[in-house]
């Protein structure tokens, strides 16, 4: 069975920093396309960043320069750096295996990330 676990989420002031972290059981992410991904209350999931199996990266436009994706093959673990964080960023944040759009063969079970005064 595959299980990828997110961690790292919480209450963060505006201009604070998270980072999150995704890591999988069963399945060897340096194989494949990881994604992180969010949802806030009432809107459609939407893409915040893509690593891709050799290590390149790409981030959602509204973000880019704030977030930054990465991954450590030795531990089986992706990561979501998120600095100057704002509360439009609160939603539940989803780690992704082998994703090509809003597509993936697997999801974890999300993680919330709460901006707020």
């Amino acid at each position: 069975q595959v299980q990828l676990v997110e961690s790292g989420g919480g209450l963060v002031q505006p201009g604070g920093s998270l980072r999150l972290s995704c890591t999988a059981s069963g399945v060897i992410l340096s194989n494949y396309h990881m994604g992180w991904y969010r949802q806030a209350p009432g809107n459609q999931r939407e893409w915040v960043a893509t690593i891709t199996s050799p290590g390149t990266s790409s981030t959602s436009d509204s973000m880019e320069g704030r977030f930054t994706i990465s991954r450590d093959n030795a531990k089986n673990t992706v990561y979501l750096q998120m600095n100057s964080l704002k509360p439009e960023d609160t939603a539940v944040y989803y780690c992704g295996l082998g994703c090509s759009g809003n597509l993936c063969y697997d999801w974890g079970q999300g993680t919330q990330v709460t901006v707020s005064s």
